[in-house]
């Protein structure tokens, strides 16, 4: 395509008639600086409504005739109907000196400006055009590429399916307690998304949490928090919107449950290898040298992957974020406050550190709440907040537990007050709702919150009676893990 500058345009404009006159006044405009942009409509000659190098913006007229005849040639410009309505303007011959001199400015100068500006758009058109061909030429080299390697949008490279030993115990109170890790033993470069095998689904509420992160950086790639009335007792999904790029790095899993049932996450089968195999930070005996059951589809890098059946989109995107584990200090367990609201004066401590344990009791009174509180012990950016609680004596009645997160330095026994009168939180907290321990199974409570902390926040224990009688009733919590968003690299082992 040729190129047109702007000189160019301008020596064509030079040719180009701009002005409409009649015929009768050609003789005003003879010798004048805008003779060469006049073209002359010659009604009496009845000449074809055809124009040729010209497009009049304006006609002029220095006489009646001339303008009677000037109308009369311009309504025949109608019939070709790519010509607009011209305006005709009369002038007195007397000034036509200064008239020319506005008309030319009018022609010349802003059709200059314009064709100058037309002429960048021209060029820059051009330039795209050419981008657009070398693009679709790159895009059919792309299909030339996969035709000859049989690549698919979407493809499986890797699979470890699903085995159940005899002697195993399941793994999903581990789940509810601490979490599970898995590498995968592929590289990071076009993962477009992964599958979880589980064998049973729980049919109360709770959540299964999945976090995907890069080993080297413990940067976060993408979460899923999927409630379990969207996950099946089969093979499940994880998709990503943008196949992973960039260098190739090691990818890591890390998966924990909500809720007051556990979930058949699946196991494969024994391998050699302990680096490829699922792990915890607490010890099972499932998984000695044991992986999950799941399966690695990769795609093009960087390229939004194809659907397919049952793909689960993830919750939030951790890009350029760091997941960090953190649990609470024993000097700041230590500095556990009562703040209990209730009208009964115990004859016991209601609310003490075990220190050998690093737990936290809190014993309900049959009326009010029993509540005691640490200061700043949650971190800005904490995203979730888990602890175990069980009533620690066989014969304990059962009792009702919940955590309440506030702003740091906030009135604790005002924010437990404000609880306890209208069931409900204040705006600025976050309250994990009740959930009923007793002392024949450990309860694992995990919260999540629905953005990272914005800074630091205290954090209420809090019990309550759910029968007449808390003979007993010695609720102790305890395994107090954090996680928190990072933007700045923390060490990874």
């Amino acid at each position: 395509m040729q190129e047109l500058t702007s000189s160019g345009i301008e020596k064509r404009l030079a040719t180009r008639k701009l002005i409409a006159a009649s015929e009768r006044d050609r003789s005003c405009f003879e010798g004048s600086d805008v003779e060469h942009l006049v073209v002359y409509l010659d009604v009496n000659g009845r000449r074809p409504a055809t124009l040729q190098n010209a497009f009049p913006l304006i006609g002029v007229a220095f006489s009646d005739a001339g303008e009677a005849d000037l109308q009369e040639g311009l309504a025949l410009l109608g019939s070709l109907g790519t010509v607009p309505a011209v305006p005709v303007q009369r002038l007195d011959p007397v000034y036509k000196s200064d008239s020319f001199l506005l008309l030319r400015a009018l022609t010349e100068g802003g059709v200059g400006r314009l064709a100058r500006y037309s002429a960048s758009i021209t060029s820059e058109l051009a330039i795209l055009r050419r981008e657009r061909e070398t693009l679709l030429e790159n895009y059919r080299a792309l299909e030339d590429a996969f035709q000859a390697r049989n690549w698919e949008p979407v493809s499986e490279i890797f699979s470890h399916d699903p085995y159940a030993d005899p002697k195993d115990e399941g793994i999903g109170q581990l789940l509810a307690t601490a979490f599970v890790e898995q590498l995968l033993p592929v590289s990071s470069l076009g993962v477009a998304g992964f599958a979880l095998h589980l064998h049973s689904v729980p049919r109360t509420s709770g959540e299964l949490v999945v976090a995907l992160s890069y080993l080297e950086s413990g940067e976060g790639v993408a979460e899923w928090t999927v409630p379990y009335a969207q996950l099946v007792p089969n093979w499940n999904f994880f998709s990503l919107p943008r196949t992973c790029g960039g260098a190739a790095r090691t990818l890591r899993l890390r998966i924990s449950a909500t809720g007051p049932e556990t979930v058949g996450l699946s196991l494969g089968y024994p391998i050699a290898g302990e680096r490829y195999s699922a792990r915890s930070e607490l010890p099972h005996p499932d998984l000695d040298l044991r992986p999950l059951a799941f399966k690695v589809f990769t795609g093009l890098p960087g390229v939004k992957p194809a659907r397919a059946p049952n793909m689960i989109a993830p919750s939030n995107l951790l890009e350029g974020q760091y997941i960090v584990d953190y649990r609470l200090a024993v000097g700041a367990l230590s500095q556990i406050a009562d703040v209990s609201v209730t009208p009964i004066v115990p004859e016991f401590q209601t609310v003490r550190f075990l220190e050998h344990e690093h737990a936290i009791v809190c014993h309900p009174l049959p009326s009010g709440i029993s509540a005691g509180a640490i200061s700043r012990a949650v971190e800005p950016g904490t995203i979730s907040f888990s602890a175990s609680a069980v009533i620690d004596h066989p014969e304990g009645q059962p009792a009702a537990v919940s955590f309440l997160l506030a702003p740091a330095n906030s009135n604790a026994r005002s924010e437990v007050a404000e609880l306890a009168r209208k069931g409900a939180a204040k705006p600025s907290a976050f309250f994990s709702g009740w959930r009923e321990v007793s002392s024949s199974q450990v309860v694992n409570i995990n919260i999540q919150l629905d953005e990272p902390a914005r800074g630091p926040m205290d954090l209420m224990i809090l019990s309550r009676a759910v029968t007449n009688s808390v003979d007993y009733s010695w609720l102790k919590v305890s395994g107090f893990r954090l996680v928190k968003q990072s933007t700045e690299a923390a060490d990874v082992r």
